[in-house]
């Protein structure tokens, strides 16, 4: 249950044939993205501050730094750099949100990210030490500081993954088969979003979600909020070795989670899913991939190194390696889909044989 956001939008038709060159950078790009991060934290200070919501109040620089208790100096550097990055509009000293900012950095918004953002600001540091990873071949965080160890931290990872996957989920679940009156099984099912808008969706369906013990508690409060605790139950468990009721389940779905697994991780879990599947039942696998190069597309191949730096398993995989180990596992594998942006998600359909 891990994923890091991004508005990118992607076509899976956009992958390029082994040993082809897609992207080179002049001299200015290469110090363009040395200096990439300077964006990325005034996006992460000004999410942390409020900035985007005191704006859509006044876009007066006094009233803003009054409303969020900060320097008027310090808010006008801010707030002059959101510009500059396009998040922020500003005419005649009054500042403003764009579209795109009012929607998903407002608290609130349409597509709001602002949770989800916080997971990019909590990983943060570890980016710093990737000449570590790199050394070592190891994680420089371990998993569990945000999987239950560090309470802070699990509450904030949950927060973060569960509005993440409210915005992926909502875009999503239409592209799912029906399930009215389903039995779903939703492993590695985070704080409960993808179980609660699949359960919205399709009356009288019901859905066990599996997760680690400390993310199942946050996920039972969340089900609980929807008024979904009587078609929900968010069991606690580990996919890895968990054995799951033999056919017992119409759908099995896996969103956003065998990035963090191996190879041989994913085949067992893979197998898991089929003998819980009735036959010809359908599994549902939503993660980034890349094409056969590992290259491509972009995000997906920088995502691979967040998930190595935090994790002891991380990576992306292909979407062909994924139907490889669905045919392996007993599944005949679909197309690969694109899920709606904003999110750079792959959707793999297969059916157990």
């Amino acid at each position: 249950m891990r994923s890091s956001p991004a508005i990118v939008e992607l076509s899976v038709a956009d992958v390029q044939p082994m040993g082809v060159v897609r992207v080179t950078r002049d001299v200015q790009g290469i110090v363009e993205l040395a200096s990439a991060f300077y964006g990325s934290a005034a996006l992460f200070a000004a999410v942390d501050c409020g900035l985007f919501a005191a704006v859509e109040k006044s876009g007066r620089l006094e009233d803003i730094a009054a409303d969020t208790n900060c320097s008027i100096r310090a808010m006008r550097l801010l707030a002059d750099a959101c510009v500059a990055e396009g998040l922020l509009e500003k005419r005649d000293g009054i500042y403003a949100n764009t579209c795109a900012s009012r929607m998903a950095l407002v608290p609130g918004g349409q597509a709001d990210l602002t949770k989800a953002i916080r997971y990019n600001r909590d990983v943060y540091p570890a980016w710093g030490r990737l000449s570590g990873f790199v050394s070592s071949g190891r994680p420089v965080e371990r998993p569990e500081v945000h999987l239950g160890a560090d309470h802070d931290r699990t509450k904030s990872f949950a927060a973060a993954m569960f509005g993440r996957a409210m915005g992926i989920g909502k875009g999503v679940v239409p592209m799912l088969s029906s399930m009215q009156g389903a039995r779903i099984l939703d492993l590695a099912g985070g704080p409960g979003a993808y179980a609660i808008l699949m359960c919205q969706a399709n009356p009288g369906a019901k859905c066990v979600t599996v997760d680690l013990p400390a993310i199942s508690s946050e996920a039972r409060g969340y089900v609980e909020s929807f008024g979904l605790s009587d078609r929900i139950e968010c069991r606690a468990g580990d996919y890895h070795k968990d054995e799951f009721e033999y056919g017992g389940y119409d759908v099995v779905t896996i969103f956003g989670a065998l990035h963090q697994e191996s190879p041989e991780q994913i085949s067992g879990i893979l197998r898991r899913a089929h003998d819980a599947l009735v036959e010809g039942g359908e599994l549902f696998v939503l993660d980034m991939m890349t094409d056969s190069t590992h290259t491509s597309p972009r995000f997906s191949a920088l995502f691979a190194l967040n998930m190595a730096l935090t994790t002891e398993n991380g990576w992306v995989f292909s979407d062909e390696e994924l139907k490889g180990w669905m045919r392996d596992a007993g599944f005949d594998p679909g197309a690969t889909r694109m899920a709606p942006p904003p999110m750079p998600h792959w959707l793999v359909t297969a059916k157990r044989t």
